[in-house]
């Protein structure tokens, strides 16, 4: 899971921010697959991996409830760069070969960064869907900064919208999906049944020949044998 957590994240458009609305759905969503494995990145200008795979759902909460804006002093967002460095962590993970995988990336979709055809190639080749939530609302927020509100260099107030077009550009370029998040969460119930219905890729697999011994159909034979010669006697006559 990739949680955009830049400025704009702090946006009250969906209550009682972008973030912590996420945090909260974070937790539901790990409870309602209890099965699957979870990993945990931050997203920003840079990426930070909070949490590896694992299975440790309780873990991966108290990294979720760590989440906050400023991780990032430069501000910004390169959403690419972060599902690269997503891509990189499951290619490097071989526990992870023959299972379903999936990004699931948190964001407003506002994104400063370029995005490889390389990656999204490299995605689609090694089996993982991408599933992008769209964060905010069209008629966006304002950002509150202490007492003020997050101004531009020309001293204007920022308003902070929702980028659906570039998460549904992503998801279309590797046959993933755009979910909206809504508020009262109840698009996680959609992203679940997706994520249920993942299947597994193998990438590479091995014959093996498997050898066994027969011995023991011969033992029986001759076991059956003796005991017939227990059993019976055979009378002779010599002429």
């Amino acid at each position: 899971m990739l949680v955009d957590v830049s400025k704009s994240m702090d946006a009250s458009d969906i209550s009682p921010t972008r973030l912590e609305r996420i945090k909260y759905d974070i937790r539901q969503l790990t409870d309602s697959l209890a099965a699957d494995r979870f990993g945990l990145m931050a997203v920003a200008d840079e990426s930070f991996v909070l949490s590896p795979l694992t299975a440790d759902h309780d873990a991966v909460k108290r990294f979720t409830l760590d989440l906050q804006t400023n991780v990032s002093p430069v501000g910004g967002t390169n959403l690419c760069i972060a599902l690269d460095g997503a891509l990189q962590k499951f290619t490097g993970d071989r526990s992870t070969r023959q299972s379903s995988k999936a990004i699931v990336l948190f964001s407003d979709g506002e994104n400063f960064g370029p995005c490889s055809q390389n990656m999204v190639r490299r995605l689609k080749a090694f089996g993982i869907t991408l599933f992008t939530v769209g964060v905010g609302t069209e008629g966006g927020s304002t950002i509150r900064q202490g007492n003020d509100f997050v101004r531009d260099n020309r001293g204007q107030i920022v308003r902070t919208r929702l980028d659906r077009s570039f998460l549904q550009r992503l998801v279309s370029a590797t046959n993933g999906k755009y979910i909206e998040a809504d508020a009262n969460s109840a698009y996680l119930t959609e992203l679940a049944g997706q994520l249920r219905t993942l299947r597994g890729q193998v990438v590479d697999q091995q014959r093996v020949a498997v050898t066994t011994n027969k011995y023991y159909y011969f033992l029986a034979a001759a076991l059956a044998l003796i005991i017939f010669d227990l059993l019976f006697t055979l009378r002779t006559f010599r002429l």
